[in-house]
Formats: C-alpha cells, structure tokens, sequence
C-alpha cells in the first residue's frame, strides 16, 4: 500500500513538472509586479507626488528618470531588471529602489519575493523596516567583507541571509544604474559631508574636535544684555546650551546609539541633516509655543542670510545620550533640517538662542545669544576630481562576506564534524565503554542543540532540498548554496555521510530539532513519564506519512512554491530553532504540541512526520558499509535492541531499517553490554560454569554472526 502510494506521488510529481512555467514566479501578499510609477515610489523623494514627472530612458540599464518641473533629481528602478536579482530560494526577487544625482539611496520597496523566512515567519513590517532603512546610504561606500557599515540596517533577526541578498541586490543594482547613466559627471567640485564611514568616540573626543559646540550663559550676563540690574546670584547659568550636527555617523551615531540614529536617519528625507540641541540650567530653549503653532519660537538656524525656523515636524525628544562621558541633560531635542531649504552643512552656521523678557503680558524686548558651529574638516569629503567609477563596476561576489563574517562559527562547526567523524570511524571503541557513550553522546546532543541551533541557526530543512531540485530543473548556481556557509557544509558532510552509514548521522547526531527531542525526552524518563510503546504493526503504517509529506511539497513546489511554503510548515524548525519560538501563536502551539508528544514517545515528529527525514532516507539504500553489528540470536532469541531503539527502526525479527535508523549507535552499546545483550549473559553463565558439570540437554552453541551479516 505505502509503495503505490508513493508511486502515485512520483507520477503527480512528473506531471507537475510539466507545468513549472505555466505560473509566474511572483508572490508578496500574492500581487503582481508593480509599475515603477507607483505611489511608494514617488514617496521616495522629498516633493509633493504630484509635483513629479516620471520619464522613460532607452540606456541601458532600465529606469526611470524622476523630474521635478522638468529638472532631473534622480532615477528609479528594478532590481530584478536591472540585475536580475534572485533570493537564497533561486526565485525572482524585486526591490524597486530611488536613487538620488549625489548617489545616495532614496529608498527602497520590495514588491515581490519567494524566500521561505520571509514569506512565514518574518512579518511585513519587519521587512519594510528593514528595506527602508537603506535610504540615505551612499552607493560609492566601499564595501569590505566582515567589516559592518554603520549606513547600512542591520540584518532581520532570524533571517541573515536573505538579508544579505537583499541588501546585495539594493547596491548591485543601484551601482548599475549609477555607472550606466553617467550619475556623477555633473557633482565635480562638490563637498559633502561624510554620511558613511564610522569611528567610535566618546563625548570629550567629539567636544574637543569641534564636533559638539558649547556656550554657557550666565543670569547675569543676560540681565546685562537687558540693561537690569545683574541680581544677586549673577554667575547662575541661565542656560548650558550645547548643538551638534548628528548627519556624520562618527557624530550621531556616537551620540545616540547605533539603533536609534539608524531609526532617526530613516526618517527623514535625502540630503535632509539632523541637528542636536542639549541643555541645562533655568531656561528651556524648546518653550511651551510649539506644541500648538508647530514652530519653535525660542530657537532658529542662521546661515549667510537665511534664516531657518526649526518645526515640530521632524522634531524628536529624547532622554540622554549615549556616548561615554555625556553629561546629563535637562532636555535633548533632534532636529531635522530639510534639504530643500538651502542649508549647507559643510559651512558655518550658528543656532541662534531668543529670549523675550515683557510686562502685563505684554513683549517688551527680544535678545538673542548666537552659538557658532563649524563641521569639522574630517567630516567633509572633497569632489574636486571626478569619482572613480571603477570601483562600483566591481561586483565582489556576497557568498564571500557570509564565509568571512562567520568564520569563527564555521571553525566551530568543522570542529563538530571532525569529533563526530571520529566517533563514527571508532565507533565500536565507544560503544563498549557504556557511560564513556552515554556522556559523549549527551554532550554531543546538548552541542548540537545550543550551538548549531540556537545560535548559529544551522538547521537543515526539506526546503533545502526542494531549493535543489529545482536549482538542477532550471539552471544551477552555486553562488546560492554558498550564500550560508553552516547550511553548504553540513549538506557537504551529510552527503559524504549518506554513502558511509547512511540518512541517520545528520537526523541522529546534527538536527537541532531532533537533539532537542531527545534530550527533552530523557528528562521525561528522569521524571518517570510513562512511556507508550507504539505496536509495531502501526508503527510500520505510520511511518510513511513523512514520504508521503515530502513527496506532496516537491510536487507542489513544482507549480506553485508558495504553497509549497506553507506545506513545508509541517516542520517546526523555523518555529522553534531559527525564531526561537518568537512567532504566532498557532507555530508555537504547533511546535510545543510536537514536543509534548515526544515527551511521550521519544522522537515522535522523526519517526512519523519530517519530510527532510524522508527525503535523506530515499537514497540512504546507496550507502557503501554496513556498520552496524547484529548477532544470529537478535530478533530470535532476543528483541532487546528492538524494544530500547530510539525510533523502532529494528524490525521484530531483528534487522535494522536503514531508511528509519537514526544512527545513535544505542544498538551498538547493547551489543557490547554483557548487562544487556543475552548473547554476551549466556556466553559469560557457560564460562563461569563448573567445568565437570554436564552439558545442558539440548543445547546449541552460540556463534557470532559476522559483522556484515544483515
């Protein structure tokens, strides 16, 4: 019955297989491709939507030019057309992005996508957060693997990689356009400010730079500036008055942590800058006004001529500041300065401080105090010589930097292999020192459960498996293996393993998942949890239920992947490893369930439901050796083996089923347990016999089977 079945699943799966194309590969909250004319484009830049004109260009690479009343101010465009961008999963992955003439992004929307962490488990506005987040960042920043770029977001939690090809995409593309349409040819000559590098710096270091300005007005000297009387406390500060400009990331991010300055860069526009305002004493710059005119009256930028009032739009609160050595303040405001006003922040500009002083109501006089500020010239970057293109024409290859970055947990996870390398090769050594086995397998477990599981989040999925086949279906690459240097090594030691002992050295010794039902299971024994021991004849009509599952998500995967996701949620490992249960309820319920269930019957989900289990036991018939030792008596004389393996893989007869075996080697440690192995007490009750005494009637000699016997 299970055989037909299965051949059944087969021939759907060739059927489906002719039908690959005959749905497009498209799925974000099942929408189609949008124009790049859309409404979330034209929010990427600054003007009133209406105010801007979209125009087609025939250059190659594709995009749009963006005109504000006729005048170029930048481009947008597809990632998938301009570089035809692909996800960890091999599917299409489109990002429309705006880029500015100065070469800076401004901003990013993903309007499709077919990665399988970010299509269930990571939520939408995690997401838009994340792609959001590259607004402002300079495409020319040189990007050096394993070194962070404090511009760029940080990595989804719990979703690194497509992370990664997310953000290659973004700047590969936005590097195309850049070079393709002749971007920076008219900015020669120009300064900016230094929006990328990052140096960390404490107060004292910023304040004796110049970055952070400071005046101290005293009661006195501002009674003076209103012709009274100096008061009796005259050196009293009426007002410790510090400003900086946050846009320099050695500034801002300093100043205010790295998260919130990411969040406050985020937030504004293009070309926009940020401003600090600090102070202490007895007057308070912000005033009470602004909370209903929307304009600060006590406080305003000058420059040249301009005069810039500072709004409650773009105006944040905060409570202090987190560089080392900052003092406390009675209130911090951030500012936002727009662009569009012609504000210059490499040149000198001064925060100008009013005070009002009136009688019966009325407002007699207005002094004001100026505080002078001046960028500092590390924080200026000079344009008198055209930008050298060549760079962005580099195309360093991503799969790169996840190997650098992680270098230290791939040498952990190399370190693993060896050790369970050894193991399997001196297995028998092992397994006849009993509680030498019991420790060095429960070490082993508690290892692979915390380190390749919680924190590295090596877990291997039937996804994996699926991404694959159709990688050999439709053209394979192996940049999009090597994007996750713990997932490609551990595929490389489990294909190596699958000819050696078979399917069971990844699912015995290197599933997360599956170390975790085992060790929560023996704290179930610990707690004399009673045990229900399934009866074979079910058991053995059971486990093709995870064929059966893996079969129906290849299938499936061949028509419509997105589907195919949600069948693959059969596996709780996205649930309980990788998001480490931080996801919705109904995963949650779903992953405990299956855990509550092992507590009961040990390894409940890999005997019955794990479809990676299965597709890792369809060509675990190929292995070369049999390691695996029986004695003539197993499955006649004696069924201990049977009743004590993890996953009733040994049949009642006493053969092992190699597509069922876990490869936890118990088997093995009962073979050479005179405690245990009724072979071993018989031999052990005729040596201890007197030899005089008469031989017992009917009695046959005990010989081993040879080890390769089945």
């Amino acid at each position: 019955m299970g055989q037909a079945i299965i051949r059944f699943l087969l021939a759907v799966c060739m059927i489906a297989s002719l039908e690959m194309d005959a749905r497009p590969a498209f799925a974000l909250d099942g929408q189609k491709t949008q124009s790049l004319d859309s409404k979330q484009t034209r929010a990427f830049f600054a003007s009133p939507p209406k105010s801007l004109t979209f125009q087609p260009v025939d250059k190659k690479p594709a995009a749009m030019k963006v005109l504000r009343q006729g005048k170029l101010i930048g481009y947008v465009f597809s990632t998938y057309e301009v570089s035809g961008s692909l996800g960890f999963s091999g599917k299409p992955i489109d990002i429309h992005v705006g880029l500015t003439l100065d070469g800076r992004i401004a901003g990013a929307h993903i309007v499709r996508h077919q990665e399988p962490i970010l299509v269930l488990g990571i939520s939408s506005k995690d997401l838009a957060d994340f792609v959001a987040g590259f607004k402002g960042f300079d495409i020319r920043t040189r990007l050096i693997p394993g070194q962070p770029v404090a511009t760029l977001p940080d990595a989804v939690s719990g979703a690194s990689v497509s992370s990664g090809v997310i953000r290659d995409s973004i700047i590969r593309s936005a590097r195309n356009v850049a070079i393709g349409h002749d971007l920076f040819n008219e900015n020669a000559g120009a300064q900016k400010i230094d929006r990328t590098s990052y140096t960390s710096k404490d107060w004292a270091k910023l304040k004796d730079e110049g970055a952070i300005t400071h005046r101290k007005i005293t009661m006195g000297e501002v009674n003076n500036a209103f012709n009274a009387p100096p008061g009796t406390k005259p050196q009293r500060p009426f007002i410790d008055l510090y400003a900086s400009l946050l846009t320099p990331p050695s500034i801002g991010q300093n100043l205010l942590k790295r998260i919130n300055y990411n969040n406050a860069i985020a937030n504004i526009g293009v070309g926009d800058n940020l401003i600090m305002i600090a102070a202490n004493g007895f007057y308070s710059f912000r005033g009470r006004a602004w909370r209903k005119s929307g304009n600060f009256d006590r406080i305003e930028i000058v420059q040249g001529p301009k005069t810039i009032q500072l709004k409650k739009a773009g105006y944040q609160l905060i409570s202090s500041l987190h560089a080392a050595g900052a003092p406390e303040f009675r209130e911090i405001g951030i500012f936002r300065v727009a662009q569009n006003i012609g504000f210059d922040p490499t040149k000198n500009w001064q925060l100008r401080l009013l005070v009002a002083r009136g009688a019966d109501g009325a407002i007699q006089q207005i002094k004001t105090f100026s505080l002078n500020y001046k960028l500092p010239s590390q924080y200026i970057i000079s344009q008198n010589s055209k930008p050298d293109l060549s760079a962005l024409s580099e195309k360093p290859e991503l799969w790169m930097e996840f190997w650098v970055t992680q270098k230290f947990k791939i040498a952990a996870l190399l370190l693993m292999l060896l050790v369970l390398t050894v193991i399997l090769f001196f297995q028998d050594a092992l397994v006849s020192r009993k509680a030498l086995y019991l420790k060095v397998r429960g070490a082993f477990l508690i290892s692979t459960f915390l380190f390749l599981g919680l924190y590295a989040g090596a877990q291997l999925s039937v996804l994996n498996v699926i991404t694959f086949i159709h990688s050999l279906l439709g053209g394979f690459k192996w940049e999009l293996f090597l994007l996750n240097p713990l997932v490609f090594i551990l595929w490389g030691f489990v294909a190596v393993a699958l000819l050696f002992w078979g399917r069971g050295v990844y699912c015995g010794w290197l599933c997360p998942f599956g170390a975790l039902q085992e060790l929560t299971n023996l704290a179930a024994r610990f707690f004399n949890i009673r045990q229900i021991n399934v009866p074979w004849g079910l058991h053995e009509r059971l486990w093709p239920i995870k064929y059966i599952l893996f079969l129906a998500i290849l299938a499936i995967s061949l028509n419509w992947m997105g589907s195919a996701y949600l069948l693959a949620e059969v596996e709780p490992f996205k649930t309980a490893i990788i998001l480490k249960f931080v996801r919705e309820w109904q995963f949650v319920l779903y992953a405990v369930g299956l855990l509550v269930a092992g507590l009961f019957i040990e390894r409940f989900y890999c005997r019955y439901l794990c479809p990676l289990g299965a597709a890792l036991a369809i060509p675990a018939r190929m292995r070369m050796f049999e390691w695996l030792k029986r004695r003539r008596q197993c499955g006649r004389e004696c069924r201990i083996c049977a009743s004590k393996c993890t996953v009733q893989a040994i049949h009642p007869m006493g053969n092992i089923n190699p597509n069922e075996c876990i490869y936890c080697l118990r088997c093995q440690m009962n073979y050479y347990d005179e405690t245990t192995c009724r072979a071993l007490k018989d031999r052990a009750r005729r040596r201890s016999a007197p030899r005089n005494s008469p031989a017992p009637i009917k009695a046959a000699p005990i010989k081993e089977a040879p080890t390769d016997a089945p």
